[in-house]
Formats: structure tokens, C-alpha cells, sequence
């Protein structure tokens, strides 16, 4: 049986995938509206809060990454730590998780890609579909091809688009003579509640910071460059984050809840001063967006296909192509539901779909992250590893992650975000009954992964 081509990707190709999945022009482009519509002036605390978190979540995913190398990053990490049951909960969750970012990142294309046509004058709108499906075959054609290709083009097309932005921020910022913001620094009209509800949505800023880990069987050096690369990808966004949403309402006068209900943030703060700024910037997220959509497939493909290769799925997901030694059918699958979903909600407004595809998805990475902090120390321990310091990091990651959770319930959120938690939690029920049919059905593929297991105890990093 064909196997994912080893030792083929370098640091820069790793951090890539992290980089390109996080999207980071994403989140000044679009993303900050719904966060600057909940929390006002406190967006950047917003940001500096979900950077934390997020650094924290990274450091449990590194003591994995350098003891595990592994396709299937977290559904592996969390069975080998917690039991084939938690781990097969932990892979649906994330199934769910790239799936609906990469439908998220492909509306958003849409956005950005139509917004950039008005800008530059152009008569016309291209239809949402229409751009659904180019993107979701052109994503499934790279990602299919080549992983060092998708690499490679993510982490380029993210340098741009973020070197734009980070020019047109200076630019706006100088507009104002480089002033402190007061209302913002007083986080003047704020208040816990609204911001707890808004690090949801930050955090799916960060989202796909981790997903390096699923190249472990590609990557040369895996135990050293995964851990570095979930470690520094969501520092370097967090940083972007928190100043650019700091400059973006700096902009609108502090008028976050017009910022709120921009469709084009960074094209409305460029209006009449420059519009070759406005077009670098919107080229650039239309690049960056799609290339996020490419890195959440690439991301997903290799969860399917770790699951089919332990039985969870139908084998043909565990099947890598003979020539580009790449999860093929994992990938095409994930291509059609991507667009799948796209199509079936189209005709709703595209700014509303972001929203709502992005908080599923971010459920999806919560109970992810959440699982993965437990088990960091538990694997640990199980190999004579483990430190003091290793339980205080694995209990953070999982308080981070549950009272993000408690944030997205309490105070209730309008709707539809009010149902979408318990949406979420139907499909994670679904998994669970999946989980003792396969028990039922395929018991070796329990056995498969408790032997694994035993290996991976028996012969530690």
C-alpha cells in the first residue's frame, strides 16, 4: 500500500501549512467586525487574550508532536493518551472543525474577491456559487498534486497579503499623527460579558495554528520543527492580530459598532487616500483566504485519512495516490462537502455565513484543544516523563478552552448563535454513537490503536 512521502517538507513548509491555516489577513479583512461588534474598544484585549490561549494550547500540542509522529495529529494524540474513544471523539470534532474553516475562507474569498472588483470599477459581481466551486476544485486539485506545493503557496501568499495590511495599518495609523487611542486603552464601554462572548470568535482567529501536526509523516525532523512551528505561528499572528484590530478601530473613530457592520473594513478605512492600498490589500485577502481554504483541506484530508487507515472510515479514505503520495479520495472528499456546504446556505448573506461557519467550526477546535491539554501531561506521565510544569501547562490549555465554551453560552448570544453550541453538540453525539457501532462492528480497530499504543510507551521519544 502506497504511504504519504517521508522527510519531504522543510520548516518553512511546515510553518507554512500553520501560517496559511490561520489566515491571517483574514482577521483585519472580515473577521474583527463580529469581534469588534461584541467587544467594542476591548477587540484588542480580545486578541491578546485568544494569543494567550492559544500559546498555551501550542505548547501541549508540541510535548505531543515531539513524542508522536502521526497523519492523524490529534485523533492519534488523544486515543494514545486517553483511550480510542476520546481519540475518535477528538478526530470528529476536528473533521468538523477544517471542514467548516475551509467553508468559511471560501465565502470569504467570495467577499473579498467581488469587493476587490468594485474597487477597482469593475461593472459586475460574480456569483457566490460560481466562485464556491472554482475555489473548492482549485483547492482539491493543489492539495491532491503536491503537499510541499500547497506549502509553499500558502506561505507566500500570506507573506503578501500581510506585509499589504500591515502597510496600510502604518498608513492609517499615520493619519492620526500615530496617536494612543484613550477609549481603547480605558476600554471605554466594554464589558466581560461581551468580550467573553467575543474570544469565541477570536479564537477562531487562530484556528489551524495546529495543523502542522498532521503533516508528522512528511516532515523531516518532525519531533524538533512541528512543536517550534505550533509554538511560534499563533505568537506571530497574535501579534498581528492584536495591532491591527487595535488601528482598525482606531480608525472608525472608536465607532465599533459601524466597524461591526462593515463588509470591508480595511477598504472603507482606504476610501479617497489611496486606492492602489485598497486594491493590494484586497487582492491580498482574496489570496490569503483561499490559501486558508487550501490549508484547512490539506489539514482534513489527513485526518479522514488517518481515521480510514485505523477502520473508523471506509478504507478507500485510507488511501494515499501512487504518484503524489498524497490522501487523494480523503481530499476529494473533503473538496465536495466544502462546497456542499457553501451551496446548500447560498442566498443568505455571505458576512452572516462567515460567521456562522466560523463559530462551528471554532466548537469543533475548542473540544479539540480542550482534549489535547488533558492529554498532553497523560502521555507524559505514561512515558516517565512528565513535570510539574507540564501539569500546570495541560490544566491552563483545558481551563483556556472551557470557559471560552462557558463565554459562547452565557450571557445566551442572539440568534442563530444561540443554537449553534447545542447544534454542535448533536453532531458530537452522532460521533459518539459512530464510535460504538465501529466498537460493535470492527473491534480490531480498537485493538489496532491500543496496540500502537503499547509501542509508543514501550519505545518513548
Amino acid at each position: 500500500m502506497s504511504e504519504l512521502r517521508k522527510d519531504s517538507l522543510s520548516f518553512p513548509e511546515v510553518l507554512g501549512q500553520s501560517i496559511a491555516n490561520v489566515s491571517p489577513t483574514f482577521t483585519p479583512a472580515l473577521a474583527v467586525t463580529v469581534v469588534a461588534g461584541m467587544a467594542g474598544t476591548a477587540s484588542w484585549l480580545v486578541y491578546v487574550l485568544s494569543t494567550i490561549a492559544m500559546i498555551v494550547v501550542g505548547l501541549n500540542v508540541g510535548k505531543l508532536a515531539a513524542q508522536i509522529t502521526s497523519a492523524g495529529s490529534f485523533f492519534i494524540y488523544v486515543s494514545r493518551s486517553l483511550g480510542p474513544g476520546s481519540g475518535l471523539l477528538s478526530g470528529w470534532a476536528m473533521l468538523a472543525a477544517y471542514v467548516f474553516t475551509a467553508a468559511t475562507l471560501t465565502v470569504a474569498t467570495s467577499i473579498f474577491l467581488n469587493t476587490l472588483l468594485q474597487i477597482i470599477g469593475l461593472p459586475f459581481v460574480i456569483p457566490g456559487y460560481v466562485v464556491y466551486a472554482l475555489v473548492s476544485l482549485l483547492i482539491w486539485y493543489l492539495a491532491v498534486r503536491d503537499i510541499r506545493i500547497s506549502s509553499r503557496i500558502g506561505l507566500i501568499l500570506e507573506g503578501v497579503s500581510v506585509l499589504a495590511i500591515t502597510l496600510v495599518c502604518i498608513f492609517v495609523w499615520n493619519k492620526t499623527g500615530f496617536k494612543a487611542d484613550a477609549k481603547q486603552i480605558h476600554l471605554e464601554g466594554a464589558n466581560l460579558g461581551s468580550v467573553a462572548q467575543a474570544i469565541v470568535f477570536g479564537i477562531f482567529s487562530f484556528v489551524g495554528f495546529e495543523s502542522a501536526a498532521s503533516l508528522g509523516q512528511e516532515t523531516r525532523d518532525p519531533k524538533r520543527k512541528i512543536p517550534l512551528a505550533v509554538i511560534l505561528s499563533p505568537a506571530l499572528a497574535g501579534a498581528f492580530f492584536v495591532f491591527t484590530s487595535y488601528i482598525l478601530v482606531l480608525a472608525f473613530s472608536d465607532d465599533t459598532a459601524k466597524l461591526g457592520t462593515s463588509a470591508s473594513p480595511l477598504g472603507d478605512v482606504t476610501t479617497g487616500d489611496s486606492q492602489i492600498l485598497a486594491i493590494l490589500v484586497y487582492a491580498g485577502a482574496t489570496l490569503s483566504s483561499f490559501a486558508c481554504a487550501l490549508a484547512s483541506l490539506n489539514a482534513y484530508g489527513r485526518t479522514l485519512f488517518s481515521l480510514g487507515r485505523y477502520s473508523f472510515f471506509h478504507a478507500s479514505v485510507g488511501v494515499v495516490h501512487t504518484h503524489h503520495k498524497t490522501p487523494y479520495t480523503a481530499l476529494t472528499v473533503g473538496a465536495f462537502i466544502n462546497l456542499f456546504l457553501c451551496v446548500a446556505f447560498y442566498g443568505r448573506a455571505e458576512s452572516d455565513l462567515v460567521g456562522y461557519f466560523g463559530t462551528v467550526a471554532t466548537f469543533g477546535f475548542i473540544v479539540v484543544y480542550f482534549l489535547v491539554s488533558v492529554s498532553a501531561p497523560v502521555f507524559l506521565k505514561k512515558i516517565g516523563q512528565v513535570k510539574t510544569a507540564d501539569y500546570v501547562v495541560g490544566a491552563l490549555g483545558a481551563v483556556f478552552m472551557v470557559l471560552a465554551l462557558v463565554g459562547s453560552l452565557y450571557p445566551v448570544p442572539a440568534y442563530p448563535y444561540n443554537i449553534l453550541p447545542y447544534l454542535f453538540a448533536l453532531y458530537l453525539m452522532v460521533g459518539v454513537a459512530w464510535f460504538f457501532i465501529v466498537k460493535a462492528r470492527a473491534p480490531g480497530a480498537l485493538l489496532s490503536i491500543e496496540h500502537d499504543l503499547e509501542v509508543a510507551i514501550a519505545q518513548p521519544a
